[in-house]
């Protein structure tokens, strides 16, 4: 499976699968539901292919000689972190024990009056950085998500919280109309939370060194930001097992400006940027990758230019378009 085919591959489970989780997590607890994690692990080792080799080719990026119980663990990582979701969407922060870092870092950037773009990946739980309520609970934080990309987890989201659910802004509809939600977001102080690490078929990309090998990222978070010059801060949240997560803010600029005659030599600088400490973090928590497809095979992505032509003259039209799909 192509990194730009990433979306074509069906959840793991569907509706009944979450549904269930959901139900016996609510009315058995964390414990009980975590017992079942090793059959759903089962199910993917044994029925889904293309998430095992995927699994497989990743770690040996990251490990020296991965066999069948490295690529369990992995995938037992990542259920581990589907079912706290439940928890952590809920607000039940106090199952859990987080330790943070980088926090002065961030909060010395909301101190200037301004929302912060916060760029996550698929490294470990983007659900975790919801801890940090526990530490500003002034803070609003808004997720960008595609919320037809998966509908069983968009219900889940509603029923479990609604009011959360009603924060996230919809990567689904129009570029332009992404951009000035995320714009008026960080007018009123709001965190802005972004995935940056996984692009679809004919957006525009950044190539940059990433385990090995050259991988393209996409450039529309970096376009927003340059667009909306508002604070960016790297953030990552690692499961370290049982009810334990890591959470790593790294800010990274207090406003990014891209001239247009020197944007490409920025973004190349940037998402090398990003991909060095997105690098840096996978080796420190190997089994937290749930990129679950060939993230390394980039012969259909397209290459970030100066110019967009036919997306108009206005620029959150023509970064907004780079947005229209992302997820």
């Amino acid at each position: 499976m192509s990194a730009a085919d990433w979306k074509q591959r069906p959840e793991g489970g569907g509706f009944a699968a979450i549904w269930l989780i959901r139900a016996i997590a609510r009315r058995g607890g964390r414990l009980l539901a975590r017992s079942l994690l090793w059959p759903i692990t089962a199910y993917f080792l044994l029925l889904r292919g293309p998430e095992r080799r995927a699994s497989r080719a990743y770690l040996r990026r990251v490990l020296v000689r991965p066999n069948l119980l490295h690529v369990a663990r992995h995938i037992h990582t990542f259920a581990s972190t589907i079912l706290d979701r439940v928890f952590l969407l809920s607000g039940q922060l106090q199952r859990f024990d987080f330790t943070v870092t980088g926090l002065a870092g961030l909060e010395a950037q909301l101190a200037r009056g301004q929302g912060v773009l916060v760029l996550g990946s698929h490294l470990g739980s983007f659900d975790a950085l919801r801890a940090l309520a526990t530490r500003r609970p002034d803070v609003r934080v808004r997720v960008l998500l595609d919320k037809g990309h998966n509908p069983a987890m968009q219900q889940l989201l509603d029923t479990l919280n609604p009011e959360l659910a009603r924060d996230i802004i919809d990567a689904g509809q129009p570029g332009p109309a992404i951009v000035l939600a995320m714009k008026e977001a960080l007018d009123q102080g709001a965190l802005v939370a972004m995935l940056a690490d996984r692009a679809v078929a004919n957006e525009a990309t950044v190539s940059a060194e990433f385990l090995g090998d050259a991988v393209r990222f996409p450039a529309a978070p970096w376009l927003i930001a340059g667009v909306l010059h508002v604070p960016v801060t790297l953030a990552f949240g690692l499961y370290r097992g049982g009810n334990r997560y890591e959470l790593v803010f790294e800010p990274l600029s207090d406003g990014l400006s891209l001239p247009r005659h020197e944007r490409p030599q920025a973004l190349s600088s940037l998402v090398q940027t990003y991909a060095t400490r997105l690098q840096h973090h996978a080796r420190r928590a190997p089994y937290n990758w749930f990129n679950f497809y060939d993230f390394w095979q980039t012969h259909d992505a397209t290459t970030v230019h100066d110019e967009n032509p036919g997306h108009g003259r206005a620029p959150a039209g023509d970064d907004g378009a780079a947005v229209r799909r992302l997820s």
